[in-house]
């Protein structure tokens, strides 16, 4: 079994960096109307193995439908490196993206795809 591990990541243009403590395992590729645009690899962790290191109080937030997950991106390069909402037992979560972390081989790791589009 994988263990946990600290990963460092950001935006394109490196005005929004953040840390995650997580077991890197099976990405999700969901196909809602944001994530198929996109193209996220999500990762999820709870809130509090995740901090932004550079950049919080410049980030834009974007939100749809239910409005229960608040989408960050940076407002200079326009790329979400995260989405911060609530796992289905209440606890407060991250959705980090997978292809904004570094030293991350994507294509080493399975993808479990998520039917997002029909919530």
């Amino acid at each position: 079994m994988a263990s946990k591990r600290s990963y460092s990541g950001s935006c394109q243009c490196g005005n929004i960096t953040f840390s995650a403590e997580l077991v890197l395992g099976e990405l999700v590729a969901c196909n809602c109307s944001r994530c198929r645009r996109v193209g996220h690899l999500l990762a999820y962790l709870p809130e509090s193995d995740f901090q932004v290191t550079i950049g919080e109080a410049g980030m834009s937030e974007y939100r749809f439908n239910t409005g229960r997950i608040a989408h960050r991106f940076c407002p200079v390069c326009g790329i979400q490196p995260y989405a911060a909402g609530t796992a289905p037992d209440g606890t407060p979560s991250i959705a980090v993206n997978a292809r904004c972390l570094d030293g991350v081989d994507l294509d080493a790791l399975p993808i479990k795809r998520c039917d997002g589009a029909s919530y």
